[in-house]
């Protein structure tokens, strides 16, 4: 047995619970990114999960559970850090322009290693503030670094008109739901079972509400 035959296993274990088919080279790639993101971790102190095992179910599972969710050409995966849903997103579809943005250049090192090495032609990194990208994006997504109301209020602007914010969340954010700023609507609250995983997860997934979303020059500055 190799050193990758366990995590192929719980990773093939977890895709069947999520009712996920992926080509056996997209799961191998899935696995040289947790490879990669191991080595690098040493050093640069990207993420608190440690064990490689434990990076299939808490960083590949854990984003791979909003795959279904997600949907248009296009996708912003805002804070991404360390790519996270970002990656694992777009090597489960290829044919999806991903972009992964971050404001760390730590992180935006790793981001862009990972590209190369990974050879993912359709990921692309900005390093930048979330409220200074431009651009407009189907699909967003954003693994909780701040409330409901502060994403929308520093990258609302990125959202395309009929595009969906993919707001992942641990528990229900029913306070932050309750603050959303205007403009924006929420389509569902999805709880997500992730395999192998115990805590709470959610997807809170929003749309604008108007045409042409909210007025980048009336965004909130980030503190």
């Amino acid at each position: 047995m190799s050193d990758r035959d366990p995590l192929r296993q719980r990773l093939g274990a977890g895709l069947a619970a999520l009712r996920l088919e992926l080509p056996a080279a997209a799961v191998e790639r899935l696995l040289d990114y947790v490879e990669l993101l191991q080595r690098w971790n040493a050093t640069y102190n990207l993420s608190a999960v440690r064990a490689p095992v434990d990076m299939v179910t808490r960083h590949l599972l854990d984003s791979l559970a909003v795959a279904p969710y997600v949907r248009g050409a296009t996708l912003a995966d805002l804070g991404t850090g360390a790519g996270l849903p970002g990656i694992p997103l777009a090597i489960a579809a290829p044919e999806r322009a991903v972009t992964l943005v971050d404001s760390n250049g730590k992180k935006t090192r790793f981001l862009r290693a990972a590209v190369r090495e990974l050879h993912l032609a359709n990921v692309s990194v900005a390093e930048a503030r979330v409220e200074s990208m431009r651009g407009r994006f189907d699909c967003i997504t954003a693994r909780a670094f701040a409330t409901l109301a502060d994403m929308l209020a520093w990258g609302g602007h990125l959202l395309a008109p009929g595009g969906l914010w993919l707001a992942l969340k641990g528990r229900h954010p029913q306070d932050e739901i309750d603050a959303l700023p205007p403009g924006f609507s929420v389509e569902a609250v999805v709880p997500l079972a992730v395999p192998g995983l115990e805590a709470e997860r959610h997807v809170v997934i929003i749309r604008s509400s108007g045409a042409d979303g909210p007025d980048p020059q009336e965004r909130v500055a980030r503190p």
